[in-house]
């Protein structure tokens, strides 16, 4: 039952919202500008804010629907599984030869899902980072990886916890050149052209 929804949560978050709505919009493809990321962030470059805050909340709405779809027919292990294969559909998708997005706001959509007290902590914490440190990446970093003690905590749930280590892994791995710039100092700040 696990693999079955694990492959679902796969095949929803490898839907790649961002570059069907640009093509959609006329604005070619979302690969070629930028970053050449699939994401939210990506899309905002086009400079079309309401493309750009769909494509977070589709993205977010897909690690959403693969929880709470297993949650539904099925279990919390499911549920869990959908989840950790929703990010990795999003970052990993097949339909774009693996090269995906970062997986922030899947792993929002998901977290909210399966744990809501613990994604609206990580929500809380971003704001509180973003804030302090004007950094969108870095504000990311921090609140997925207080995900897993916040889970741990809240819902006394170890297998939740090791999801959420795992999902916080994924993002960092996928930010790995946002970490450089930021060790750098040459990291955008919120607001500011890359």
């Amino acid at each position: 039952m696990e693999f079955i929804f694990a492959l679902i949560g796969y095949l929803l978050g490898s839907i790649p919202f961002g570059l069907i709505l640009t093509k959609a919009a006329g604005l070619g493809d979302i690969r070629a500008i930028g970053s050449g990321n699939i994401g939210a962030t990506n899309v905002l470059r086009t400079g079309n804010k309401k493309l750009a805050a769909a494509t977070l909340i589709l993205d977010g709405t897909k690690g959403a629907v693969a929880v709470l779809l297993a949650q539904h027919f099925a279990n919390h292990d499911a549920a869990l599984m959908a989840g950790l294969f929703s990010i990795l559909g999003h970052v990993f998708p097949i339909w774009l030869n693996y090269k995906g997005g970062k997986g922030v706001a899947t792993a929002l959509g998901m977290l909210l899902a399966l744990a809501p007290l613990s994604g609206l902590a990580a929500c809380g914490v971003w704001l509180v980072m973003a804030a302090v440190f004007r950094f969108s990446s870095l504000s990311a970093l921090i609140a997925l990886l207080s995900t897993p003690l916040s889970s741990y905590f809240i819902y006394n749930d170890i297998r939740l916890s090791l999801v959420c280590a795992l999902v916080c892994a994924i993002v960092w791995f996928t930010h790995r050149a946002n970490i450089q710039r930021l060790l750098k100092g040459e990291e955008p700040k919120i607001g500011q052209k890359k």
